[in-house]
């Protein structure tokens, strides 16, 4: 690369050489991040009783009109997006990262992540989404069943929409320890890691005893930033798709829990003498 490469390139040609020292420190600061965010909401004592349970017919109007609204906005990036020609300087970093993680990251570290990648695969979630659902179904936490599945289940249309409407290729690799053939932006694993183990977070918060949430929350940010960071190390995506998908993710995973916790009060306040 000559030296004269701009300054944003460059650092991503070092954010690729020394990438699992960067993922080690990453992956600790999200760890202990959402621990101490998740003791500093213990704090507030919080409390949840099952009288609490949200009113299904308002959370799915809320839950639609902000997949119109995220589907929206996401068009209008896209419309953007599609002025900017190859050679841009986005693509150029993302280019140098892909090339500088090749030639490295340790085979060793590949063969970790190209297992570690497996837990934000569909086929995988599928099954934890229809158990999950069923369990709260037959403890009759109805509300919280059906917005577990519509969060789900919104993030799987919404993801390969946005891949459509962008249509970016993917980056080439040669190790064979990950086969993609959809298009690259967003990552649909790292949006459907975000959405996925964040809303069981939710459930853990609103659930379980308080020794667990810390834990839980701990765990979620573990499996979140690894699957994210897999989908860079084995350069089945590039790092701008990342990026966009835990946005995309997250916004939609807002969302869901805002309109949970909206309906929730709502039923709390209509009920209250």
């Amino acid at each position: 690369m000559p030296l004269e490469a701009p300054a944003l390139v460059l650092f991503a040609r070092q954010l690729g050489e020394h990438s699992l020292a960067w993922f080690a420190c990453i992956f600790a600061v999200s760890v202990l991040g959402a621990g101490m965010a998740c003791r500093a909401l213990q704090r507030r004592r919080i409390r949840r009783s099952s009288a609490e349970e949200p009113d299904e017919p308002r959370l799915a109007a809320g839950l639609a009109i902000g997949f119109l609204s995220i589907l929206g906005a996401a068009s209008l990036v896209a419309y953007l997006a599609s002025k900017l020609g190859d050679g841009r300087l986005l693509g150029l970093a993302d280019q140098a990262l892909a090339d500088a993680v090749g030639n490295h990251v340790p085979w060793a570290a590949l063969v970790a992540f190209s297992w570690l990648t497996h837990l934000g695969d569909a086929e995988l979630l599928a099954p934890v989404c229809f158990v999950v659902a069923l369990l709260l179904w037959r403890r009759a936490h109805h509300g919280l069943a059906l917005g577990w599945v519509m969060a789900l289940g919104g993030i799987v249309l919404l993801n390969p929409a946005l891949k459509r409407i962008f249509a970016r290729a993917r980056p080439l690799h040669d190790h064979g320890l990950a086969l993609e053939t959809s298009f690259s932006f967003p990552s649909g694993h790292s949006a459907g890691a975000i959405v996925s183990y964040g809303m069981l977070l939710y459930l853990a918060l609103r659930l379980l005893p308080a020794r667990w949430h810390v834990p839980a929350a701990m765990a979620a940010a573990a499996a979140i930033v690894t699957i994210a960071c897999s989908r860079v190390f084995l350069q089945v995506h590039f790092a701008s798709d990342v990026a966009a998908g835990l946005l995309t993710g997250l916004a939609w995973l807002l969302v869901c829990v805002s309109s949970l916790e909206y309906a929730r009060h709502r039923k709390r306040r209509r009920i209250r003498p």
